[in-house]
């Protein structure tokens, strides 16, 4: 979509005291990029590198001798065999690959965690987080008469309480981590994207119609303040709403249509990776890897290069 990035982040503050609520500020939700590399057929495999490890941890791999990757891939490839039966299926692949590329959502929560934890109990409660967050306007909402803040705390104190809700699975106005982390994030979890489809509509919905029309989601992305004429880009997005948003043709979006927008289903980058790994790594052509058949072809996966995995080992599942 022309003037938005491809992924859809929640911006926090960084001073609690005065921390400003949860804002979206981008629409189309996909995959994360697996790697800057072009995946192309040669045989630097930088792309799927980047893909199994994580962009990062791949840099790191150049100072292990091809002994040492070896030796690291093969305690990986433990890891990545969910049910332990010795095979490594394109769906576990999948898994994996999605997992390291989600990890700087929990390394992201893990930062500001104790900025929320304030009982420090390894949970954080709603009034917690309200406390961290509102608490300043909450103590001193005369400071806000004046403010153009102060409709932003109204709205988003109540929105973010909703998602709140909706991230406490089990109901006890407490989050554990992986809650809190979908709180934060709700683009990364299933069980939100709900969530993330009303809150899209509701900033885009100016007339409150619970719908999305043409001049509303061209005022998303573009303010004609000068009375000029529109750039090229701008028909293109009029365009692309008559011809691909608007599914019914009924002038609007509604729930279903901005759905099919921010979250387009039409490629999914890690099965395509998981799938490119099985099939170049398939000896026996049985649609599944072993350790050995990984190992065989270890310079697909790590090559040469490494990963903190090292460090990885050490953590738990969920941390990972």
């Amino acid at each position: 979509m022309a003037g938005f990035s491809l992924s859809c982040v929640v911006l926090l503050c960084a001073v609690v005291a005065q921390a400003k609520p949860t804002i979206r500020k981008e629409r189309v939700l996909r995959d994360p990029e697996l790697s800057r590399q072009a995946h192309e057929d040669n045989k630097s495999f930088q792309y799927d590198h980047e893909a199994f490890l994580g962009k990062e941890e791949a840099k790191t791999f150049d100072q292990l001798t091809p002994e040492e990757s070896r030796d690291r891939l093969g305690k990986i490839v433990e890891r990545i065999d969910g049910d332990g039966d010795g095979y490594i299926t394109t769906a576990e692949l999948k898994d994996w690959i999605k997992r390291v590329q989600k990890r700087y959502v929990y390394e992201n929560v893990a930062k500001v965690w104790t900025d929320y934890d304030l009982n420090k109990d390894n949970r954080i409660s709603w009034d917690e987080y309200k406390q961290a967050t509102y608490g300043y306007y909450l103590a001193n909402p005369e400071e806000f008469q004046d403010d153009k803040d102060q409709f932003s705390f109204k709205k988003m104190l109540p929105r973010d309480e909703r998602r709140f809700k909706a991230a406490d699975l089990n109901g006890d106005n407490t989050a554990d981590k992986e809650e809190f982390t979908s709180f934060l994030h709700p683009e990364e979890f299933d069980h939100m994207k709900d969530i993330v489809v009303q809150e899209t509509l509701e900033d885009i919905d100016k007339n409150g119609d619970g719908y999305v029309d043409e001049d509303e989601y061209i005022a998303d992305m573009f303010s004609h303040e000068d009375g000029g004429p529109e750039p090229d880009w701008v028909k293109t997005e009029r365009e692309q709403f008559s011809d691909f948003r608007d599914l019914n043709k009924d002038g609007k979006m509604d729930k279903d249509e901005i759905r099919h927008w921010i979250m387009p289903q039409d490629y999914d980058h890690a099965q395509a990776e998981a799938r490119h790994l099985v099939y170049e790594s398939d000896q026996d052509k049985d649609q599944k890897l072993t350790k050995d058949e990984i190992l065989e072809n270890w310079n697909m996966f790590v090559g040469s290069q490494a990963t903190n995995y090292g460090e990885d080992l050490t953590r738990s599942h969920d941390e990972l």
